[in-house]
């Protein structure tokens, strides 16, 4: 397994729509493990193939609670079939925004399908953080980040921040 670097807004491919993967074959699996490594090593909770440069839909996530086992799960081509219309609001973040948290309200329960890391087609009812992690991840193979979800001033706000912090670092690097 291979720790991956994680792309951070704004940068042009966060907002490019994935493609599916034909089967989850070695190659896939091999992506999957580097992203679960990858993702537990930057302490976060879900990451989607785009947010490491990889325009594949296939997301990986973790939402167990510091102290429970890890109960890591591995999707391709996740697909919502239904949400509710009941709706949840939770603090979210993001591994490629990072330190920029806010409140996110999005269906409280989904049902996707999914491919599994076997290549077996699966479907899931979720609800709660992971049904919220869920959506997340999946709306970052569509191009959409967290803070689309935010009013204009507020998501500028984020955007600027983090586009300063970028240049401070290429100066920096330089």
């Amino acid at each position: 397994m291979a720790l991956l670097s994680i792309i951070t807004a704004p940068d042009p491919r966060l907002k490019i729509k994935a493609r599916p993967v034909p089967a989850v074959d070695a190659k896939v699996r091999r992506l999957m493990d580097d992203m679960l490594e990858t993702m537990y090593q930057a302490i976060g909770i879900g990451l989607a193939a785009p947010q490491v440069g990889q325009s594949s839909r296939v997301i990986v996530l973790d939402v167990a609670r510091e102290g429970e086992k890890p109960q890591p799960m591995k999707l391709a081509n996740p697909e919502i079939l239904w949400r509710s219309s009941e709706l949840a609001t939770f603090s979210e973040g993001c591994l490629s925004l990072p330190e920029h948290y806010a409140d996110v309200t999005r269906p409280g329960e989904v049902r996707l399908r999914y491919l599994d890391q076997e290549n077996e087609v699966r479907e899931m009812h979720a609800k709660g953080l992971l049904a919220t992690c869920l959506q997340h991840e999946i709306e970052h193979l569509d191009g959409i980040l967290f803070v689309d979800h935010l009013s204009l001033v507020k998501r500028g706000m984020i955007l600027r921040k983090l586009a300063k912090a970028k240049r401070s670092r290429a100066l920096t690097a330089a």
